[in-house]
């Protein structure tokens, strides 16, 4: 049995008051801990005109934090395609894996990551419903891949670097899609845990063997929140329950200071939407991480977690990094099993 895989999925959170440098500063501290621990891959989101998230730039983050670290991943978790074209996509991460040879990944979302204004605002049409995705991943895999016979454009760079895509998903459209393309899929369970298991068996029921992969390959993104004790994970817990809360009211989602109790700062109906949102945490001690890592892993069939860790103070994320890494370990990867 092989253990399972751990890695980061970063945001480049704000603080109140903070700037996008210092946030990103942390953001590339966070990255070269998490290479010395042994992670697999370091990945950013992208996000448009979301106050608290500074990863809006996402290829120009990826060559920065992978300019600051030598072995690990780094990729994107994911670049939303249907803001960009394909062209340009695989020109940028063509270049980034000129520049850092066979540690750039290329994960690709269906989203638009931002409201329609922002989507007006990127040039996007808005009458776009994400159906034209499977073949805007094709076009990106074809520039990355060798030249064809009368092809005229070319991505330069970028053609026959053959970047490796993972599809990512909080729905079922891309986890069918990644099967049925022989991709890696990785799920959104860090927001969207209530889609998680049908996602996971469409993904496995239309994979198809193919160059990339001759089996499935599961990922999914899940908020992690490791400490010495119960007591304190569950504090920091409330760092993350008062970022879901500022979304749910339409507010920065900034990084708050974890408080003693969430009771008074939310009423029963926002405590429920909160709550379903960070249904599949893993929070707790080394123990209580694992248990509960190895149940989601079985669950979900997982060969990988792409962890969201949201603290306050940087010291508490570096910890909890710690912990989750020595806890995989011992975290078996086995075929799926039923809840």
């Amino acid at each position: 049995m092989s253990s399972l895989r751990v890695s980061v999925l970063d945001l480049v959170g704000m603080k109140p008051g903070e700037t996008a440098g210092s946030a990103i500063a942390r953001t590339v501290e966070t990255a070269q801990h998490v290479e010395r621990l042994g992670y697999t891959r370091f990945w950013l989101a992208e996000h448009h005109s979301i106050a608290g998230l500074a990863c809006s730039a996402t290829s120009v983050l990826i060559g920065h934090v992978a300019q600051q670290t030598s072995t690990i991943r780094v990729g994107s978790g994911g670049v939303m395609l249907p803001n960009h074209a394909p062209l340009v996509v695989a020109e940028q991460f063509g270049t980034l894996a000129s520049i850092y040879s066979n540690r750039i990944d290329l994960g690709l979302g269906r989203a638009p990551g931002s409201d329609q204004p922002t989507m007006r605002a990127m040039r996007r049409d808005l009458r776009t419903t994400g159906d034209d995705f499977p073949e805007l991943v094709a076009e990106v895999q074809q520039f990355l891949g060798a030249p064809r016979p009368g092809q005229i454009v070319h991505a330069i760079p970028g053609e026959g670097t053959r970047v490796p895509i993972t599809l990512l998903g909080s729905s079922g459209f891309s986890a069918q899609l990644a099967g049925q393309m022989g991709l890696p899929f990785a799920f959104a369970a860090h927001f969207a845990p209530q889609y998680a298991q049908q996602a996971m068996e469409l993904y496995r029921s239309n994979f198809r063997p193919s160059e990339w992969l001759d089996k499935p390959y599961a990922m999914a993104g899940l908020p992690v929140l490791a400490a010495d004790t119960d007591a304190q994970a569950k504090r920091l817990l409330t760092t993350p329950q008062q970022r879901f809360l500022s979304l749910v009211r339409n507010q920065a989602v900034e990084l708050k200071p974890p408080v003693e109790s969430m009771d008074g700062l939310w009423n029963a109906g926002e405590r429920e939407a909160v709550e379903a949102r960070l249904a599949l945490s893993v929070v707790g001690d080394a123990a209580a991480v694992k248990a509960r890592l190895q149940r989601i892993a079985d669950w979900l069939g997982l060969d990988e977690i792409l962890a969201v860790t949201d603290t306050y103070d940087q010291a508490d994320r570096l910890r909890s990094y710690e912990i989750l890494a020595e806890v995989a370990k011992g975290i078996e990867v086995r075929a799926a099993v039923a809840a």
